[in-house]
């Protein structure tokens, strides 16, 4: 019933999802907080599949941010084994559907297993085109922007850059994966009002939801629910109504 209501001429392109809840979502259950996690990976496979059958061009997930290596080496090592298995079982159907994956992040910073897997996922999705999957792993957001800020410093360091030339587009220019579109809508699950370092360039105008449905609860039916509030605001871009009614250029 969602879906008719869905106008596809407004769809986000670009899809942004912080995907909190798992542990809480165990620990109400009385489980260990890994079953959080691995029940995690089925809202994973089902909001791939959801954003690929609605026409949603790039999805990025916030699947495990540098501060999330703090975490407790047992479930830390448990996610890596998850990346690994969801890569395992879902790489074949994902290059079917024309979807090419991403990552961005430190991944340096990952085991060699898990660091080996996605790079032979990305590399045999690479030419695919329909939609892009980017999951954000090592990733934090201040910490792309003082790389990018590190890259552009040697530029200029050796003449290739000129420090005045340096504007907003520049700069983008130099983030880990520059060609995506910033993101239209983020989406936060688990109830938490937080950015929590994600995309702190990126989502500069971009609509935030928020829903108390916790990511291993989370369904194609709570994604429509995020594009309908989606396309239900007004993104003014500092703009007045006034001025967007008589405008005739697109906005970004």
């Amino acid at each position: 019933m969602h879906e008719r209501r869905i106008r596809v001429e407004a769809l986000p392109r670009h899809v942004a999802v912080i995907m909190d809840g798992n542990g809480r979502w165990a620990e109400r259950r009385g489980l260990d907080r890994i079953e959080g996690h691995r029940a995690g990976i089925e809202s994973v496979r089902a909001v791939v599949r959801a954003a690929h059958e609605l026409g949603i061009r790039q999805l990025t997930l916030y699947a495990f941010s540098t501060e999330n290596w703090s975490r407790p080496k047992g479930e830390v090592d448990e996610l890596m084994r998850l990346l690994e298995r969801y890569l395992d079982a879902e790489i074949d159907e994902l290059d079917r559907n024309g979807i090419r994956l991403r990552a961005i992040g430190r991944l340096e910073r990952l085991p060699d297993s898990a660091r080996a897997k996605v790079g032979q996922a990305i590399q045999r999705t690479r030419d695919n085109a329909e939609m892009d999957v980017v999951f954000a792993l090592s990733y934090g957001g201040r910490t792309e922007i003082a790389d990018a800020a590190r890259r552009i410093a040697r530029e200029v360091e050796q003449g290739r850059l000129d420090a005045d030339a340096i504007d907003e587009k520049t700069f983008a220019g130099f983030l880990y994966e520059p060609d995506l579109a910033d993101p239209d809508l983020l989406i936060r699950t688990g109830g938490e009002s937080r950015i929590s370092n994600f995309l702190l360039w990126q989502i500069a105008y971009a609509e935030i939801h928020v829903t108390e449905v916790m990511w291993p609860d989370f369904r194609k039916g709570d994604l429509v629910e995020a594009i309908l509030a989606y396309q239900a605001r007004e993104r003014r871009y500092g703009l007045t109504s006034a001025q967007l009614r008589g405008r005739t250029e697109p906005l970004p």
